[in-house]
């Protein structure tokens, strides 16, 4: 999920300073009438997504309320609330669209962040699993689902749905990770989450990834340092010099 923006400022609070409307140009504020006229002859389900795209998003649910209340606007309206971190309000409008549209796979992923940032791992794991049946392709499922079983410290499960989740989209822990449910909040579950990432990368090729994300578990506090250096994933990376770097540094800590 997205970092959610700064407090939503009205039309005229362009620059973040109050400016009255006689301080800005007449083209100026010609403008802007336009263009307020423009957006509300949008569709309303229309004008909620372009205000989704421009993180505003307490419009975004004003428009929604507006349309036609489909599974695919109320998941939508979810959404936007859950950018809000209004999460049972998120949770609600994910529940109304499966009521309408039982298997609709998006609706049921998001209604498990919604039970995962409650910390309801149990619950978000299983609708993970049933939204994966619907979209067995679907990567962040996948990722988001193991992300849920190292919560709960079943790291076996947990690397076993990342395993898939790398197979299936190989970019799917990369730098953009704004679409996946965030790291447990617990550091043992991060460090041992960030140990297998780091595996996955390795055996791939992707060393610097590979590096990187051990850096994150050795940050978090990951200790075990003899599965590093016996592990078979770890063996090309274990010939270069960003590794013998990397362990230098943990052992000066």
């Amino acid at each position: 999920m997205r970092k959610i923006p700064g407090f939503l400022i009205p039309a005229l609070l362009l620059t973040g300073c109050v400016l009255s409307p006689c301080a800005l140009p007449a083209a100026e504020i010609a403008a802007q009438a336009s263009a307020t006229l423009g957006l509300a002859s949008l569709p309303a389900e229309e004008r909620g997504d372009l205000m989704m795209a421009r993180g505003r998003y307490l419009e975004a649910v004003e428009a929604y309320r507006e349309a036609n209340q489909t599974a695919v606007v109320l998941n939508k309206m979810g959404i936007a609330y859950q950018h809000l971190s209004a999460v049972d309000l998120a949770r609600k409008d994910y529940q109304k669209a499966l009521l309408i549209r039982p298997d609709y796979p998006e609706a049921l992923n998001n209604l498990g962040a919604a039970y995962f940032a409650k910390r309801d791992y149990k619950k978000a794991i299983r609708l993970y699993q049933k939204a994966l049946k619907l979209m067995p392709d679907n990567a962040v499922i996948a990722a988001n689902m193991g992300t849920a079983y190292f919560a709960r410290r079943d790291y076996r499960r947990g690397l076993a749905a990342y395993q898939r989740a790398f197979q299936l989209d190989p970019g799917v822990f990369g730098s953009d990770t704004s679409h996946l449910v965030p790291a447990p909040s617990d550091r043992v579950d991060r460090a041992q989450q960030d140990f297998c990432i780091a595996e996955l990368f390795a055996q791939s090729g992707k060393l610097d990834l590979a590096v990187e994300y051990l850096r994150k578990a050795f940050d978090e506090g990951f200790k075990d340092r003899s599965k590093v250096m016996e592990e078979k994933a770890f063996a090309q990376l274990r010939t270069t010099a960003q590794f013998a770097q990397l362990m230098a540094e943990e052992k000066q800590h």
